[in-house]
């Protein structure tokens, strides 16, 4: 008989343990299905000069390029019901290659998900910092942000008059004559003028391509008013067609979607450190962690959930 209350309580808490694992399970199946509908919107940050390499010279902030920010970007493009991805720019410039890897980079994976970026500017979009805001389809900026500086600029100095002061002599030995151009030691030469003025002009002409592409007919001043180098409050831009309106990222998120939807604001780098950084982001809420990080990896079966039953009664 003591055998026979002895198992029957047994069952009888196996039943339990089952119950509170089949309700858990449920729980979390429910909780996921209702996030991956949830419409997201994707932030990501560019914030920096735009440089190659990992230093960014005198500022602390890492530089903005193609290496250190890949994993960002596609981590903004990866998330579920992925409804638009908003650029955030705030950058004086820098390399023109980089911002061109970059903005190449971004609409490649625009494409593909076939979702729209939208940039807003905050302090600046200058130089590169413009070429990176012409990813987007459209451009905001706040009344005073910095926009525009379309061109190009390249400069040196030259010692050749100091080392002649202390008697230094320069050697140099080249094969092929322009080998040595701008070389700061030597004078200044003709030669070495046409090509720097050459090679400026042909990226100059590259960054217009690229702001006429994105712009097109948006833009309502000529040529030598918007290219030849000069910058804008946002109030002006808005007025020669270089963006589309004055707003800012979380009161256009804020309009257009209200609380319904979840925001995922981009880290840049990986693992541990991006998961920890989500933890201080008001905005990447406790749903959106458990969803992102736990929700997807836990798929109790019957079969796994009797099993983990079972063991806590041995």
């Amino acid at each position: 008989t003591k055998l026979i209350l002895l198992d029957s309580l047994l069952q009888e808490k196996k039943m339990n343990i089952w119950s509170a694992f089949k309700g858990v399970s449920t729980r979390w199946k429910l909780v996921s299905e209702v996030l991956s509908k949830k419409p997201t919107v994707s932030v990501i940050r560019l914030e920096g000069t735009i440089l190659a390499g990992g230093s960014g010279g005198f500022s602390r902030k890492p530089p903005i390029n193609l290496e250190g920010t890949r994993k960002m970007i596609d981590s903004a493009f990866k998330q579920k019901n992925l409804q638009v991805v908003c650029l955030s720019v705030n950058s004086p410039g820098g390399s023109a290659v980089q911002s061109d890897l970059v903005s190449q980079y971004i609409q490649s994976k625009a494409e593909k998900a076939k979702v729209d970026v939208i940039v807003f500017v905050e302090d600046t979009a200058a130089s590169g910092g413009y070429w990176l805001a012409c990813t987007g389809q459209k451009i905001y900026a706040t009344r005073s942000s910095v926009v525009g500086s379309i061109g190009v600029i390249s400069g040196s100095l030259g010692f050749h008059e100091l080392i002649k002061k202390y008697g230094i002599e320069r050697r140099v030995f080249t094969a092929g004559e322009n080998k040595s151009v701008l070389d700061p030691l030597a004078p200044l030469k003709e030669s070495d003028i046409e090509i720097i003025k050459n090679l400026l002009g042909n990226i100059h002409e590259h960054f217009i391509a690229h702001v006429k592409g994105s712009r097109g007919d948006r833009l309502k001043a000529d040529d030598k008013t918007l290219f030849n180098g000069e910058f804008w409050t946002g109030t002006k831009a808005l007025e020669l067609g270089l963006i589309d309106g004055i707003d800012t990222l979380d009161a256009f998120i804020e309009r257009e979607y209200g609380d319904k939807v979840k925001v995922f604001r981009a880290k840049r780098g990986g693992g541990l450190a991006a998961l920890l950084s989500s933890y201080f982001d008001g905005n990447y809420s406790v749903l959106d962690r458990f969803e992102d990080n736990v929700g997807n990896r836990i798929q109790l079966t019957d079969q796994a959930a009797m099993k983990v039953a079972e063991n806590n009664l041995k």
